[in-house]
């Protein structure tokens, strides 16, 4: 499959497991950097190839055939920005970014490979799980949003879900990153700010970026 094709299918996965499942060919447009005629017209394109279901004015959805292929391009994504992050020490920005590149051109024998140099693990460096050589995810999700957290409680970050730059290089500078600590001290409601305690350090978030931030209550 091209390139175009399965950044198609893998962008009507990932909005599909959000909050809004919106899954609207201008809002995968949107996503893509395209036209929503251009999208309307690769939906019926693969529509015709039982890869996605496809009416007018309606959400797309993936068959079980295109559910299969985004989450095979999504393992050889994750495997790879693990592999970059293991060797070469990469920010999570440039893991993200060259995993973009490589998952097209990467096959399924040297998919394994990766994983099994890697141990096979089930999550990458930002938290999302890896899906097994079967295209099947075997973790369960129970995390929540930083901006849901409740107050004077601990958690652990379980992922960060953002491909910005600036998302990523405030996440570095104050040890936000998978598997770190923190207290939320006070969520502010009317102004969507949230306090936390992190490393004896004390930060003030908007809900725009604690939105992006998934955490479990730490055990």
């Amino acid at each position: 499959m091209s390139v175009a094709i399965e950044n198609f299918i893998k962008a009507i996965y990932n909005n599909s497991i959000e909050d809004n499942a919106n899954t609207k060919p201008s809002t995968i447009a949107k996503k893509l950097g395209t036209t929503s005629a251009a999208a309307t017209d690769m939906a019926k394109k693969l529509a015709s190839k039982d890869l996605i279901n496809y009416q007018k004015y309606q959400k797309l959805t993936l068959t079980d055939k295109g559910k299969k292929m985004a989450l095979e391009v999504i393992r050889k994504h994750r495997l790879w920005e693990s592999l970059l992050f293991k060797l070469f020490d990469m920010s999570l920005h440039e893991i993200h970014r060259e995993a973009e590149l490589l998952e097209h051109e990467t096959s399924a024998f040297l998919a394994n490979k990766i994983s099994a140099f890697l141990g096979h693990p089930k999550f990458d460096p930002h938290g999302e799980p890896i899906p097994n050589s079967e295209g099947k995810i075997t973790t369960i999700d129970t995390s929540i949003t930083l901006a849901l957290a409740s107050e004077n409680t601990s958690y652990t970050i379980a992922k960060l879900t953002s491909d910005d730059k600036d998302f990523f290089d405030f996440c570095l500078l104050n040890n936000l990153k998978y598997g770190s600590n923190l207290q939320v001290i006070k969520q502010f409601t009317t102004s969507k700010m949230t306090q936390i305690s992190i490393n004896n350090s004390t930060l003030l978030l908007h809900e725009n970026f604690t939105k992006q931030v998934f955490v479990n209550p730490k055990l």
